[in-house]
């Protein structure tokens, strides 16, 4: 037997992904006009809303700014007290209020109007007051609320949130923006960091890269290798172009089938033609080769074959890429 609370739970779910089918067939004209205003902006988009529309306000707005449209949040009441001079010419408002009644916006119209903005209301009510002072109203009407009072604004607010992401959403297609668009604004999240992050980013180079010229004894070149601590050996010529590499399952592999390496050198055991990447490649790139390859790190090459870095797993796992 399930649960009542599953059933009550389930109840208010359906009722509000109802909801948001409601404020979905009810779209027109206007939500087309609000899409191209925002496209149109010069300025910001300015979002807000009292109360539980507040919250939801500053949620839009978030999102908003995360995918391509310059936004914040503004309350209405501090508005009135001096915030209102956040908004400027050019700036598109979009005021949330489910009555579209609420004190708080209303008071803040006139001054909104005296501005060269355009104003967006969304409310349940095209005719309510927001609605008459809007120069775009998108009705947002649910039929009942979630709460089996029909008081607290459930249903209402989320499909004003869902009202918002659809919003974003067109105008992210609308600008045509990429996902290396969102990581410019997601720096330290791991997207940001799997697509900002570049190969020359993290190689080692310099005094760390671990290489040696051709000819180089093998056992100076196990020094070099140890000393460097990459698990890898570049072989370059005199040029700097690379050659070959050694890496240390070569080398266990090499102890495995002999007990002398007097007289070899790196020439005589290195693998020829190695990987490698291009110091502008996306670290993610480095990350993926490794996994296709089956190797535990990879070489830098410029354009011209000229080692200038290397990198490992660990450098990958220490930005956190992987």
């Amino acid at each position: 037997m399930v649960h009542q609370y599953l059933l009550w739970a389930r109840e208010a779910l359906a009722s509000e992904a109802a909801a948001i089918g409601e404020v979905s067939a009810g779209l027109g004209a206007d939500f087309v006009r609000t899409a191209e205003a925002i496209l149109a902006c010069r300025g910001r988009v300015i979002v807000m809303g009292m109360g539980k529309s507040g919250h939801i306000g500053r949620k839009i707005a978030a999102t908003l700014a995360s995918t391509g449209t310059p936004a914040f949040f503004v309350h209405p009441a501090e508005a009135a007290h001096g915030d209102l001079g956040m908004i400027v010419d050019g700036d598109v408002v979009v005021a949330l209020s489910n009555s579209g009644e609420s004190d708080e916006i209303l008071a803040i119209l006139p001054a909104l109007k005296r501005k060269d903005t355009v104003l967006i209301g969304v409310s349940s009510n095209a005719q309510s007051s927001l609605a008459r002072f809007a120069d775009i109203h998108i009705r947002a009407a649910v039929s009942h609320e979630a709460c089996p009072l029909n008081l607290a604004p459930t249903s209402s607010t989320t499909a004003v949130l869902a009202l918002g992401d659809a919003l974003a959403i067109v105008l992210l297609k609308a600008r045509r923006f990429t996902s290396e668009d969102f990581a410019l604004s997601h720096p330290a999240g791991s997207l940001g960091r799997r697509l900002l992050l570049t190969v020359g980013d993290l190689m080692h180079s310099g005094d760390e890269l671990p290489a040696v010229a051709e000819q180089t004894l093998l056992k100076s070149a196990i020094v070099t290798m140890s000393e460097k601590g990459l698990g890898m050996l570049a072989v370059v010529d005199v040029s700097g172009c690379l050659k070959g590499v050694l890496t240390d399952g070569d080398l266990r592999r090499l102890f495995e089938q002999r007990d002398s390496f007097a007289g070899l050198t790196v020439n005589d055991v290195m693998k020829r033609e190695p990987k490698f990447i291009a110091p502008d490649k996306l670290a993610s790139e480095a990350l993926r080769m490794m996994q296709e390859k089956r190797i535990g790190g990879l070489l830098v090459c410029d354009d011209g074959m000229h080692l200038v870095g290397a990198l490992n797993m660990h450098d990958l796992l220490k930005a956190r890429v992987v």
